[in-house]
């Protein structure tokens, strides 16, 4: 084969950077045939990107219309999107911190301590709001280096560093927020706009334009640069054919939400935090050094990167990220008490990682399985509280069942990934 003869890869996510990669994906013919090859042999190795995902939520969007035929409403929608935002903002800190083969189980502690500090400067002691939000999300970066520095400097494993964060800043949280239960913020402003807001059609649209121009832009520039270098490259067809794949969940969630009150602030936050996220892990010397620590740390080390530097970053990251998620908490309910936080956040935002693709193993996994992950969470309690006389016991049930099987495909995956010497342990 030609050094640039245009080739095409198989439809699936790309791989994280630093995964190696079956040089026979770089044969793969753009025809039906060759892709439909490319697909088996993707499957067999364990290499499934985000299908399995996108296929469930299919499924459980199909379900849940079809026991209530308000499931895929706009208004629904709208309020589901706005929902998993707080969530989805802590899962994004959950996945860099598994990347590293890791676990954090104070997040939910860090988000419901920086929703206290918030309450507390802006109501109890006259700060600006923007203040507030400030001095919370620097808590949650302090909080998130406090824990790496002891977990990678010390050695003290991170499980027992997060746990022991995850009372200690739970029973700070609480005398913080002494001697009330709960503390009321206003019902506009700054604070209350976060998940209040909602943008109207045309910007929503102006969005959708941007976003699929930067992509395509963005695509061909790489093209042509591994044209000129002599690498396999993607043929002008196939990038605009992803082009256009992006486009119709792009431009149908945008068509359904601006059909109730149009694009809500609080998702743009989640989906930006996401993609910065991803545009990190994958297009910097920082991001590719996370997967590197995460799929062999001392190779890392011995290749000559910090890897105590990149461990108490990411946790710095990850708590950060969480404290966002407590902010948005608080917007959502106008009130900071001394349970948020302290529910289900942690395990629903380490369930959404899994679920969305993340692997418990270290080392593989993007930023999108935030959003993924979120998502089909977010659609399974929100399509059970359309049923009536179904309670909160029967939505854990179904999450735990979900999870589990994330998992297993998880585990099936990296045997499939061992067995064909791409990158499995």
């Amino acid at each position: 084969m030609s050094r640039n003869t245009p080739v095409t890869d198989p439809p699936a996510t790309p791989e994280e950077p630093g995964a190696r990669r079956d040089p026979r994906l770089l044969e793969t013919a753009a025809s039906p045939s060759g892709w439909w090859a490319a697909i088996k042999r993707n499957v067999r190795a364990g290499e499934l990107g985000a299908a399995p995902v996108i296929i469930g939520l299919l499924l459980i969007a199909l379900v849940f219309q079809g026991l209530n035929d308000r499931f895929l409403s706009p208004q629904n929608l709208s309020n589901l999107t706005v929902q998993i935002a707080a969530i989805g903002l802590m899962t994004t800190g959950v996945i860099v911190v598994l990347l590293l083969g890791e676990i954090d189980l104070s997040i939910g502690s860090v988000a419901g301590l920086s929703a206290a500090i918030l309450a507390v400067t802006v109501m109890r002691h006259g700060w600006p709001e923007w203040a507030g939000i400030a001095a919370a999300l620097g808590v949650g970066l302090l909080v998130g280096l406090f824990h790496g520095f002891v977990f990678a400097k010390i050695g003290v494993p991170a499980f027992v560093v997060t746990l022991a964060g995850l009372l200690g800043w739970q029973g700070l949280h609480l005398w913080v927020m002494s001697p009330d239960g709960t503390i009321n913020t206003r019902s506009e402003g700054l604070i209350a706009s976060l998940t209040q807001t909602y943008f109207v059609p045309w910007i929503g649209w102006f969005l959708v334009l941007v976003t699929l121009t930067v992509y395509l832009a963005a695509s061909l520039a790489t093209e042509s640069g591994r044209r000129t270098s002599g690498l396999p490259y993607r043929p002008l067809a196939e990038t605009l054919l992803r082009t256009g794949l992006l486009a119709v969940p792009l431009v149908v969630g945008v068509w359904i939400l601006n059909q109730h009150n149009g694009l809500p602030l609080a998702f743009l936050i989640f989906v930006g935090a996401v993609v910065v996220l991803d545009l990190m892990l994958r297009k910097t010397r920082y991001g590719r050094m996370i997967y590197a620590v995460g799929g062999n740390a001392e190779a890392a080390r011995r290749a000559g990167i910090n890897t105590v530097l990149i461990r108490i970053s990411v946790f710095g990251i990850a708590s950060t990220l969480a404290a966002l998620g407590g902010v948005m908490l608080v917007s959502r309910n106008i009130a900071a008490s001394t349970t948020t936080g302290g529910g289900s956040e942690l395990m629903m935002a380490i369930a959404a990682a899994v679920i969305g693709g993340t692997s418990l193993f270290g080392g593989r996994g993007n930023a999108y399985s935030a959003l993924l992950g979120g998502l089909v969470l977010g659609a399974i309690t929100s399509g059970l509280l359309l049923l009536p006389g179904v309670d909160t016991s029967v939505r854990f049930m179904i999450t735990a069942a979900v999870l589990l099987v994330a998992v297993i495909i998880d585990a099936a995956s990296r045997r499939g990934r061992a067995t064909h010497a791409r990158g499995g342990g």
